[in-house]
Order: C-alpha cells, then sequence, then structure tokens
C-alpha cells in the first residue's frame, strides 16, 4: 500500500482473523455486553448472533448466502498489528463468539477445528526472525484489565464478571454468546461445527485499511456521519482525536475517560449531559435535539475551540462533567452538600434534570450566591411541577435564564434573581394557590406528594427552633422513617365514621391536602384508623410541631414573644374533624404554601 493509498477488501471473517488487531487505548470501551439494566447491550450481542442464525438456516446442501455484518476501519502499525479504529464492537463480538465457540466445543468432546484455534491466537515472524506468540484481537483501554486474553486463553470459567464497566461488559457478551450456542444448539457437536464454519466461511465485513491514523478517523468520522450508527458523544470523542496533535493523544484519552466515568458513575446519560452543557455554555436555544448535537459540533468549531485545542475544549468539558455528577448527587459543583439541589431531586425524582443547565451556567457564583441560586431553581422547579406548566415550556426558560446567568456577578444577583425567579412566581401564584387548594393524594406521584408535606412540616420547624442537624435536611423528614398519615383514614373504622359525619367514605374527601400531614411511622402505627378524638392523642407525641399543634397548640406555647410561640400563633388547629375542618385545614396550607415556596397569595375572586 502506498503511503496515501486507502485499500478496501471485502473478506469473511476466517480472512478478518488471520491478522492481528489491537483496540488503542484511546477508543471507546466495548459496550454491547452492557450488563446496567439501562443498557441495551444484551439485546445486541443476541440480535448479532439471531441475525446471523437466520442466514445460517437458509442453507441448503449446495447453497449458503452470505451475510454482510458491516464495515471495519484499521490503520496498520509497525509491529504487524492493525489499529482498530471503527467497528470494535462486531469485531470484539465476533471473536468472543469464537472463543465461545471454542469453549463450548472443548466441553462437548473431540478434537477442535486446527482453523480455530489460529483464529484466536498465532504466532507472527518480523522480518529480523523475532517470533512474536499473540492473541488476534487485544484491547488496550485500562478498564478491560486484561479479561478480554482471559478469554482467549479459554479461562471464562475463572474470569472475574465484576469490576470496570468494560470487565462487566465483555463477560455480559460472553456469557450472552455461550446461553445462545447452550439454547439454540445444546450438546449437538455436529450442529456446533456447521455453524462455526458458516460464521467463518459465509460471515463477512468490509475492511477499509488506511495508511494514518487520522486518515483512519476522518474515514470512521464519514461512516458515522451525523450519529447513524453512533451517538453524539462517540463521534465528539472521534472528531477531538482527529484534530488532536500526537503527543496529546495519552492525555486526551484520561481527559475523556475521566469525563465519562464521571456521568456513568450516577447513572446519567452522557448525551444528555453533552445537550445540557451546550445549551448551559453556549447562545442555542432548547429546540437543539440530542441527534442533532454532532452537526452543530461541524458547523461551529470557531465557537467551541474543540477543533484547534480539542485538549482544552475535553478539560473544559472534564470540569462540567464532574461538577454535573456533583449535581446529580445533590451537591455543588466543589462537592459540598447542597441543600437546594438535594432537595431538588427529591421533588423531580430521576427523570427531571433540565435545571442543571442553570447550575452549570452558575458554578462561577461564589458559594453563598450559588446555594441562593440552589434554592430559588427548588422554589421555581416546584411552582412549575405543582401548576403542570409544561416541560419544554419550563427548560426554555431555564435556557433563557442559564444565558443571562453566565454574566451574572455578585453586583447584580438579585435584579437576576427578581426578573427571572421572583417575577415567574407571581405570575403563576393564581394557577398555585388553585392547584394546592383543590390538590388531591392522587393527583401527585409518592414521592412529590412526600415532598411537599414533609416541606411545609420542616418550614414549621425552622421557623419555630432555627436551623440544626436534625433539622436542615428535607431527607430527613421525607425518610421511610415517617408516615404520609389520612387524618380521616382510608379504611377507618366505624366509631371514626361515626364521629367525622357527612362524606367518611368520600374519597374526594380523604385524599385532600387537608386531610394528610406527616407522622412517625412509630405513631402512626399506634394510632391505627381510629376515631380522631383519639389520635390526637398520638399528634401531640410528634416532634414535628405542625403535627403536634393539629388539634391543640395552647400546650406548644412557651413565652410571650419567643419564636416558638410567634410560630405557634400564626398557625390554626382542629379539635374537631369534619368535612368543613377538612377544606379549612387546605386553605390554610395553601396560604402555608405560598409562604413556603415564595409565591404571592393571590386566592380566586381576589385581585392581584
Amino acid at each position: 500500500m502506498t503511503e496515501q493509498s486507502i485499500v478496501s477488501q471485502d473478506m469473511t471473517l476466517k480472512r478478518l482473523f488471520q491478522d492481528f488487531y489491537r483496540v488503542p487505548d484511546y477508543q471507546r470501551e466495548y459496550v454491547w455486553g452492557e450488563s446496567d439494566p439501562k443498557g441495551d447491550g444484551g439485546d445486541q450481542v443476541n440480535q448479532f448472533l439471531a441475525d446471523i442464525h437466520t442466514e445460517y438456516e437458509g442453507a441448503t446442501q449446495h447453497f449458503a448466502p452470505e451475510y454482510f455484518i458491516g464495515t471495519i476501519v484499521v490503520c496498520a502499525g509497525q509491529d504487524q498489528v492493525f489499529e482498530l479504529i471503527d467497528g470494535q464492537q462486531r469485531t470484539t463480538t465476533s471473536y468472543l463468539t469464537l472463543c465461545a465457540i471454542r469453549d463450548a466445543l472443548h466441553e462437548l468432546g473431540g478434537n477442535l477445528p486446527d482453523d480455530l484455534s489460529s483464529q484466536i491466537a498465532a504466532s507472527s515472524t518480523d522480518w529480523q526472525g523475532v517470533t512474536t506468540h499473540r492473541f488476534r484481537l487485544e484491547v488496550q483501554y485500562d478498564d478491560a484489565g486484561g479479561v478480554l486474553a482471559e478469554y482467549a486463553q479459554g479461562n471464562a470459567a475463572q474470569t472475574v464478571r465484576d469490576g470496570s464497566r468494560s470487565i462487566r461488559n465483555l463477560g455480559g457478551a460472553y456469557d450472552t454468546i455461550r446461553e445462545f450456542l447452550t439454547t439454540t444448539f445444546g450438546t449437538d457437536r455436529a450442529a456446533l461445527l456447521r455453524f462455526y464454519g458458516y460464521l467463518t466461511n459465509k460471515v463477512k465485513v468490509i475492511r477499509i485499511e488506511t495508511p494514518t491514523i487520522t486518515k483512519a478517523l476522518k474515514i470512521f468520522e464519514t461512516i458515522n456521519d451525523r450519529g447513524a450508527g453512533l451517538d453524539a458523544m462517540d463521534l465528539l470523542k472521534n472528531l477531538l482525536f482527529m484534530n488532536a496533535k500526537g503527543h496529546e493523544f495519552a492525555e486526551l484519552k484520561s481527559v475523556w475517560k475521566s469525563l465519562t466515568d464521571e456521568i456513568y458513575a450516577v447513572g446519567e446519560k452522557p448525551l444528555r449531559f453533552l445537550r445540557y452543557y451546550l445549551l448551559a455554555t453556549f447562545d442555542l436555544d432548547n429546540r437543539l435535539r440530542e441527534d442533532a448535537i454532532y452537526d452543530w459540533f461541524q458547523k461551529n468549531p470557531g465557537t467551541t475551540g474543540h477543533t484547534t485545542e480539542p485538549l482544552a475544549f475535553a478539560k473544559r468539558l472534564q470540569a462540567a462533567a464532574k461538577a454535573y455528577a456533583h449535581f446529580a448527587k445533590g451537591m455543588n459543583a466543589a462537592g459540598s452538600p447542597e441543600p437546594g439541589i438535594e432537595n431538588t431531586r427529591l421533588l423531580g425524582g430521576q427523570s427531571i434534570k433540565q435545571h442543571f443547565m442553570l447550575l452549570l451556567a452558575g458554578r462561577h457564583l461564589p458559594a453563598p450566591l450559588f446555594s441562593r441560586l440552589a434554592a430559588e431553581i427548588e422554589k421555581i422547579m416546584f411552582v412549575w411541577l405543582i401548576t403542570g406548566t409544561p416541560g419544554k415550556d419550563y427548560e426554555r426558560k431555564l435556557v433563557d435564564a442559564a444565558h443571562r446567568l453566565r454574566t451574572v456577578s455578585q453586583d447584580n444577583f438579585d435584579g437576576f434573581v427578581e426578573d427571572v425567579f421572583s417575577k415567574e412566581r407571581a405570575e403563576l401564584a393564581r394557577s398555585f394557590f388553585r392547584a394546592l387548594k383543590e390538590l388531591r393524594a392522587n393527583d401527585l406521584r409518592q414521592f412529590r406528594l412526600r415532598y411537599l408535606i414533609a416541606k411545609i412540616t420542616q418550614y414549621v420547624d425552622l421557623q419555630a427552633y432555627g436551623s440544626s442537624d436534625s433539622r436542615d435536611r428535607l431527607m430527613d423528614y421525607t425518610s421511610g422513617g415517617n408516615d404520609i398519615e389520612h387524618i380521616l383514614a382510608d379504611n377507618a373504622d366505624a366509631e371514626a365514621q361515626q364521629e367525622f359525619g357527612d362524606r367518611a367514605q368520600d374519597q374526594e374527601v380523604i385524599q385532600s391536602l387537608g386531610n394528610l400531614l406527616l407522622i412517625e411511622k412509630s405513631i402512626n402505627r399506634s394510632i391505627s384508623n381510629t376515631r380522631y378524638s383519639e389520635k390526637i392523642k398520638g399528634y401531640g407525641q410528634s416532634k414535628f410541631l405542625l403535627t403536634r399543634c393539629q388539634a391543640d397548640k395552647q400546650a406548644q406555647l412557651v413565652g410571650v414573644a419567643d419564636q416558638i410561640t410567634k410560630t405557634v400563633q400564626a398557625l390554626e388547629c382542629w379539635p374537631n374533624w369534619t368535612v368543613t375542618d377538612v377544606e379549612a385545614r387546605q386553605l390554610f396550607l395553601t396560604k402555608l404554601a405560598c409562604r413556603v415556596w415564595d409565591v404571592p397569595v393571590v386566592e380566586e375572586g381576589v385581585p392581584a
């Protein structure tokens, strides 16, 4: 091959594995064996084998259809080993299949085909007469931990399945292949041999060989243009390596691995992180879709600097990924606990992450201002969710706020909060009031209902007693040690129903916000489903002030003008419990919620 030539060859797997290959350490690790329940790697391995087997079943005594599994891109190294730039997933799966077939045949007894052993490992002699024994495929990324070599040596039974992501994936793929072979062929050694013959003689690839890694990377980009086959995260990595200097490869590989490890460690989707980073960092609107990200990078190299300074761009992305991972754990960018972020996680569950854009954009703020930002985000996210604001609408608002926040300093932070958060809450005040006044337990997901009641309960405690380790963390209120109590129980006994009166079995009443309170699980078990006049004795034993004051607040007064007394005097209590009391308490909690989430009180029929 001349220095500038590119050679394309149509070849069988038998021919493919007459050469040696290595996956460079800067390449993406093997993912088809993904054992994470959120992944689909096991399905990909199964589908790969099932598709081949379907074609295999179409073979007759005199004819067998060929099956094309795709293109691989390689670059010849100085040691007679090809660098595998594209096609690693298919090539590695094919290689593991050969190892699995060898192991299955060995267990069934008899001699192994000579071809099979040489397709897994062989010796090569260079022009100086030095002979080296090596495996046909080697992976160089550190996470693999030599596991592929263990499968190649026939040590599958002793090979660890736990460890790094790569180790789990390779183990998952091998086990999937063995299960497929056992399910499909059982103990029929002849049928397995026939499948092996079809696999190596009729399954084909196109191998594109390039003279340089740069050319190989460019072909890789062309093959996977616009994310077909790979996602934007993988293509961006390739793009960075394509523009990096050779001496930067090792550091770039380390930086990239670090940033992806950060994201994977918190169970996050890399593409979602990348999209949020771009929306928070550059002047893009929220119409940017994940499948359009790579195209945007190709059109905007001057904006990001990823072509002129790929390593510097990767380091900026790495820093953002580290902060993002901290956000996912309820911490600030520096890794310290941040109540506003932790509380928003309790409110939003695992699916709501759009506010991370605003957190990314505000990383530059001093710690006290960042804490205020996190608290403001928590409040507005609750208001949006309670008022049913569509996700696409509040995402757009978050993107706009992130663009503005990038240039906000200590001097103009208050104005930013007023314009972005306070005004938004004021505009939604009437809808917020109406939603809470009409709220029923089944209107919200259980974790969000727990957040709502716990947050109100915590607020009253903080107002009365101030900050402390036992009150500062909302998670201590939402924990499993506490219950959401139905004051009139869903399955109240006859005495409780008689005492309550009309509508004692009405679900609209029972599930009303006004009929709910937070109480310790131990107390809740003791009061069971009995009548209200008995339950309130248990309520008085609660550590939560709002619960203790449910029926009698006089017992909680300890002074004249102390903070506890002021807080208690602002509460309402209900010595009796009827439909009218449920409605009154719902209105009280609605007004209290407006104070908790800093929303103006705007009742129906009352001018704003």
